[in-house]
C-alpha cells in the first residue's frame, strides 16, 4: 500500500496558497485492507474512506470510462493494479494532476508544475471532453486564479467549445450548475467565470439571459461603457469590492436582465426594464434551483434598484412604500444586502468605481428614523387595530421627510 497527497492541496502549496483540505490517493490496496486498517467507507460510486484519526479522505486509485452522455455516465474501476499515473490521468487539469509522496517528493507525470509556472489551465488528456462539469470547473479555476494571471490554454478552450457544440453542456443538471456558480461567485474574481463561459459558448446555453445583454447599448451620459453586458461585469466587480456575500454578488449579476428584452427601437433607453427583469430573475432561479434567499434578494434588487438611485428624488410616500416592499423593518439584514448590490450598480461604470454616492446615507438615515417609531408605544397610548397601522405610517412618513430634507434641499 502506497499513499500519496494529491490534487488541489499540492497545487496550492506550490502556489504558496493556504491549504484548506488535503486529499489522498491509495495505490495497491483493496477496500477490505482499508477497512482492516480502521478507515471508514463513505464513497457511494467508488471506494473513498475517512482516516480514523484525521477524518481526511483517502480514495483508492481508480480509472474511469465513459458509458453514457452527461457527467454521471461513467463506470469506475478501482483495484490494486491501478497505478498512480493511471489515477492522475483521469483528472481535469494538469495543475490538479500532481502528487506528493510521504517524503514530499513531487510526482508530476503530466507537467502540472510547468503549467503552474506558465500560468496555464490545460487539460490532462482528451478524456476531458467526456465530462461537461469540467467546463464549469475550468471557468471557476480561472476565477480563483485570476490574481495570478492564469489563462485557459488555447487547446483546452478549443476542446470546451467542441463540447458545447456537441451538446454535452445540455446534459448538466441544474443543481451542479448552481453549485459551481455559487462557488465561483465566492472566488476572488468571479467575473472570469462568466467570461470563460462566454468564450467557449457555454454562457449562451447556461445563462442565456446574461448572454443577451452583450451588444445592448445604454445611454452614454449614464453609462460610459455603453454595453449592458460590460456594465454587468463591472457591477459584479464592484460587488466583490463591497461584499463577500455571494447573495449580494448574485443580485448584482442579474439586476439588469430586463435590458436584454428591450425592443431595439427603444435603445439606448430601457423603460420599465426593472419590471421586465423580475420574471427573468425568477425564471432563472427556478431553472437553476437557486436558493430562496438568493432569489428573493435578486428580485428585490432588480425591481427596486432605480428607486435606490432616486433616493433624493422620490416622494416621501414612495420612499416609505419602497422600504415596506423591501420588508426592511422586519428584515434589516436583507435591506443592507439590497443597499450593497445597488451601490455596486452605481459604481459599476468607468470613472465611478471609487466615487462616494449619497444614496446609502439617505437610505440609512431615513430607515433608521422610520424604524425608531415604536408600534408598542402607540398601543400603550390606547390605539388599536387599523388605527395603530395608520398612525405608524403617518409617523414614519414624517420621520422619513425630516431625515431626507437635507438631501432634497441639496437638489435645489
Amino acid at each position: 500500500m502506497q499513499i500519496y497527497k494529491v490534487g488541489g492541496c499540492v497545487r496550492d502549496e506550490l502556489l504558496g496558497l493556504p491549504v484548506k483540505d488535503r486529499d489522498w490517493v491509495v495505490v495497491g490496496a483493496t477496500p477490505q485492507q482499508m477497512l482492516d486498517a480502521g478507515y471508514k467507507p463513505v464513497g457511494k460510486d467508488f471506494p473513498v474512506f475517512l482516516h480514523p484519526d484525521t477524518h481526511e479522505e483517502y480514495a483508492l486509485a481508480r480509472t474511469e470510462r465513459k458509458t453514457a452522455p452527461g457527467y454521471t455516465g461513467f463506470a469506475f474501476h478501482a483495484a490494486p493494479d491501478v497505478t498512480l499515473e493511471d489515477d492522475l490521468l483521469r483528472r481535469d487539469l494538469t495543475i490538479n494532476a500532481m502528487a506528493e509522496t510521504e517524503t514530499s517528493e513531487l510526482i508530476d507525470p503530466y507537467h502540472g508544475r510547468d503549467d503552474l509556472q506558465q500560468r496555464l489551465l490545460r487539460h490532462v488528456s482528451p478524456a476531458f471532453e467526456e465530462d461537461p462539469v469540467r467546463i464549469l470547473r475550468v471557468a471557476r479555476f480561472a476565477a480563483r486564479l485570476a490574481p495570478f494571471d492564469f489563462q485557459v490554454a488555447d487547446e483546452t478552450l478549443h476542446l470546451m467549445r467542441k463540447m458545447v457544440d456537441n451538446g454535452e453542456v445540455d446534459a448538466l443538471v441544474p443543481e451542479r450548475v448552481w453549485q459551481e456558480t455559487v462557488r465561483a461567485l465566492s472566488e476572488t474574481v468571479p467575473t472570469r467565470f462568466f467570461e470563460v463561459l462566454r468564450e467557449c459558448g457555454a454562457l449562451e446555453k447556461l445563462f442565456p439571459e446574461l448572454e443577451r445583454l452583450y451588444g445592448v447599448p445604454q445611454p452614454l451620459e449614464h453609462h460610459p461603457e455603453i454595453d449592458t453586458g460590460v456594465h454587468t461585469m463591472m457591477v459584479l466587480e464592484q460587488a466583490v469590492r463591497l461584499s463577500n456575500d455571494p447573495a449580494v454578488r448574485f443580485a448584482a449579476l442579474v439586476h439588469d436582465l430586463g435590458k436584454g428584452t428591450t425592443p431595439p427601437e427603444e435603445w439606448p433607453k430601457h423603460i420599465a426594464h426593472e419590471e421586465r427583469g423580475v420574471p427573468l430573475v425568477k425564471a432563472l432561479s427556478l431553472r437553476l434551483k437557486v436558493p430562496n434567499d438568493f432569489r428573493d434578494l435578486a428580485m428585490l434588487v432588480t425591481r427596486y434598484h432605480l428607486h435606490y438611485h432616486r433616493a433624493a428624488e422620490m416622494l416621501d410616500s414612495t420612499f416609505l412604500d419602497t422600504l415596506q416592499a423591501l420588508d426592511a423593518f422586519r428584515r434589516p439584514q436583507r435591506f443592507e444586502q439590497f443597499l450593497l448590490a445597488c451601490e455596486a450598480d452605481s459604481r459599476g461604470r468607468p470613472g465611478y468605481e471609487d466615487q462616494t454616492f449619497e444614496q446609502p446615507a439617505i437610505f440609512h438615515k431615513a430607515f433608521a428614523a422610520a424604524a425608531a417609531i415604536d408600534a408598542g408605544e402607540l398601543a400603550q397610548q390606547g390605539l388599536q387595530g387599523e388605527a395603530i397601522g395608520k398612525e405608524l405610517a403617518h409617523l414614519r412618513l414624517a420621520a422619513i421627510k425630516q431625515a431626507r430634507a437635507p438631501y432634497i434641499k441639496n437638489k435645489g
